[in-house]
């Protein structure tokens, strides 16, 4: 299988060749049209002194210039560095510096972030700005593919951060290519094409979609929104027919919260979750509301390419994570490394074409065994469930709680838009449950009445004693649960309720 993502691109081109591949701001742009620029700025990152391993930092919303530049950095050989656009000047200062970044490419809103970034840094980088000196890059005539081999790297993506500074994913053409792959082979479904996605490009389900692209059998139209806002999506959804939808689940929460019936959406067949668990409560509550639509959740991380197991289409419903993909291992092991009988909770360890290498500036992995930090188990025939993050784990009276539970319990109220649990320092408990919730649009119900409902349905040890109505649960940038912003209210110790 051809791994370097340049020729694919090219590959891909020769296939389907031009056709309307991409809508954005309201405007159409046709793959050619796409292409030729990308092999215009990739000529003109070479002549700008941007050569073969070099890290150059993406910081941009959703457009279709970050696909072109992906694909130009990729033909002139260096690593894209992708970065979410939320995050702050500290942040992206240590990224630029981390990875060594010879240059940076944004957009105009972005610019005085990225000048905030480097005021005073040790490392400056030159910067290429959309619509500005941007134009300097597409004025160069286009120029051959640079070679690569397979475990060159193409992406050097940095983590949330959540626990900590952010570290860098080496991920090689032959781990994105692989991931885009084993993706496509489970969620292809003949003649759906027409897809709509808010994701950021810049996180690792992003651009698990924009390879997986790569990989498909037919052309296939996106629908490309700058960042997410629910009313914009739903227009788009509809007037564009969009069949399917890859989403994190902070967005089927937020869409919950609007008309959706105001909508035409009987074309959307399927609707794919990753990057965080999913509540059962929210695709239940989706599936009834959108009657065509069937949500699928999958499993992955920036360290895997994005993907490790995916949930069919068509398949049997089961509520899990699905199966691992092709050409992707999964074990689960308890503390001491062995694997753990069918049915038990341990961690998830996992191996594959598509698992990076190492840690930037770290040692590669011993024996090609990632260990995610996660908490699953396999059924009897091979379906993984996700039970919660390790480090989550919520330690009250010497029991184990997981905040997913006590999440999952909450979301089923009907006053409940979105929950979330973190652990209480507590002096005689060593940890106590307490719950934060945001309510729907019209939702009444009190702190005490959600106590009592989630006693009905929890177990002594696992029920919350505290709970927080707010207006909004903080979300991390790329819209999973930010559990770090949450512990910081509740840090100090108490005496926790029997």
């Amino acid at each position: 299988m051809e791994t370097n993502l340049a020729r694919l691109a090219e590959s891909a081109l020769e296939r389907f060749g031009d056709y309307p591949s991409l809508f954005c701001a309201g405007s159409w742009f046709s793959s050619t049209e796409l292409h030729a620029r990308a092999t215009r700025v990739g000529a003109g990152l070479g002549a700008a002194g941007v050569g073969p391993g070099d890290r150059v930092v993406v910081i941009m919303a959703n457009c279709p210039e970050v696909g072109i530049v992906y694909h130009a950095l990729w033909r002139a050989g260096a690593v894209i560095t992708p970065v979410v656009f939320l995050v702050t000047p500290p942040e992206l200062r240590h990224i630029i510096a981390d990875s060594g970044a010879v240059a940076v490419v944004t957009t105009p809103e972005l610019a005085p972030k990225v000048a905030a970034a480097q005021d005073d840094a040790a490392h400056v980088v030159p910067v290429f700005v959309v619509g500005e000196n941007f134009a300097q890059l597409e004025s160069c005539d286009p120029g051959p593919i640079v070679e690569r081999s397979p475990d060159d790297l193409a992406a050097l993506m940095y983590t949330g951060g959540t626990t900590g500074r952010s570290k860098g994913v080496a991920l090689s053409h032959a781990n994105l290519s692989n991931a885009g792959a084993s993706s496509r082979s489970v969620s292809h479904v003949p003649g759906l094409v027409r897809g709509i996605t808010a994701l950021p490009l810049s996180h690792s389900f992003g651009l698990l979609v924009t390879v997986g692209g790569l990989h498909t059998p037919e052309p296939t139209i996106s629908i490309l929104q700058r960042w997410f806002e629910p009313t914009e999506w739903l227009r788009l959804a509809a007037e564009h027919r969009a069949q399917t939808t890859a989403v994190v689940p902070s967005m089927l929460a937020i869409l919950l919260g609007q008309p959706l019936e105001d909508y035409d959406l009987s074309a959307l067949e399927f609707v794919f979750s990753g990057a965080a668990p999913l509540s059962a409560a929210v695709a239940a509550e989706f599936e009834r509301r959108v009657p065509s639509a069937t949500v699928l959740e999958g499993y992955g991380c920036t360290e895997t390419g994005g993907i490790i197991s995916s949930s069919p289409p068509r398949a049997p419903r089961r509520g899990t994570v699905g199966k691992p993909v092709p050409g992707v291992t999964v074990r689960i092991v308890g503390p001491d490394g062995r694997d753990v009988p069918t049915g038990e909770d341990g961690e998830i360890v996992v191996r594959g074409a598509n698992v990076m290498a190492h840690y930037w500036g770290a040692n590669p992995m011993p024996d090609g065994w990632f260990s995610t930090g996660d908490v699953g188990r396999f059924d009897a025939d091979g379906y993984l469930t996700i039970v919660d993050r390790i480090k989550d784990l919520i330690l009250r009276g010497g029991f184990n709680v997981y905040p997913r539970d006590v999440e999952d319990a909450l979301m089923t109220h009907q006053a409940v838009a979105m929950a979330a649990v973190v652990g209480r320092p507590d002096d005689r408990l060593g940890e106590e449950v307490v719950a934060f919730v945001s309510l729907a649009d019209g939702g009444e119900v009190s702190t005490d009445e959600l106590v009592a409902y989630a006693r009905d349905r929890l177990g002594a040890h696992k029920y919350p004693r505290e709970v927080h109505i707010v207006d909004a649960i903080p979300l991390t940038s790329v819209g999973k649960l930010d559990r770090k912003r949450l512990r910081a209210t509740v840090s100090t110790p108490t005496q926790a309720s029997a």
